[in-house]
């Protein structure tokens, strides 16, 4: 079992994007993909990153209105075209998402030292609910494997968490750095 460190209530950032977010160069642009409410969005942009918030749902992206250093976009990531085709980010956060044909395309649009943070649900999950699709379902250690050829893993984890609730997922953060760095 790995720490229940992540997946926090929606309200909360997750553990794993705060542990990992300060990799991202300071200022830097920062997409925060299938944002949702927008707890990210709202961090990054506390600690002065100049972030995208991008989500289908209008009304969660109405909740970031007028919040500085996010700018918000309503894009349909599974059926409409890519929003961010030349776009390049210092970093990329993704949580609780998994739509596999946007992901080499996610990794096209980091920038040279840009930083991916990466935390979803993995299969096992459907003993505890929704996602139960096998679609939204990472395998066990697909996440690294998608990326070996392209970026360097910082850390990764996966597991079974308790809190805030049951699940089982995948992290990853993984860089475009010739020397990657932990954090502090």
């Amino acid at each position: 079992m790995i720490p229940d460190m992540g997946l926090q209530t929606n309200e909360l950032p997750s553990h794993w994007v705060t542990r990992f977010f300060p990799l991202i160069e300071p200022g830097g642009r920062v997409l925060d993909l299938a944002c949702g409410g927008g707890r990210h969005a709202r961090l990054l942009a506390e600690r002065g990153y100049r972030v995208e918030a991008v989500d289908r749902d209008a009304g969660a992206l109405a909740s970031l209105a007028g919040v500085a250093g996010v700018a918000t976009r309503q894009a349909d990531l599974e059926g409409g075209p890519w929003p961010y085709h030349g776009a390049a980010f210092d970093g990329i956060v993704v949580t609780n998402y998994l739509y596999r044909p946007l992901l080499p395309l996610l990794f096209n649009a980091l920038e040279v030292n840009g930083v991916l943070i990466y935390e979803t649900f993995m299969v096992g999950n459907e003993r505890f609910g929704k996602p139960s699709n096998p679609a939204f379902l990472l395998r066990p250690g697909e996440l690294p494997e998608l990326v070996r050829r392209r970026l360097t893993v910082v850390a990764f984890e996966q597991g079974e968490v308790n809190e805030p609730r049951p699940a089982v997922v995948q992290r990853l953060c993984a860089t475009r750095r010739l020397e990657p760095r932990l954090p502090d």
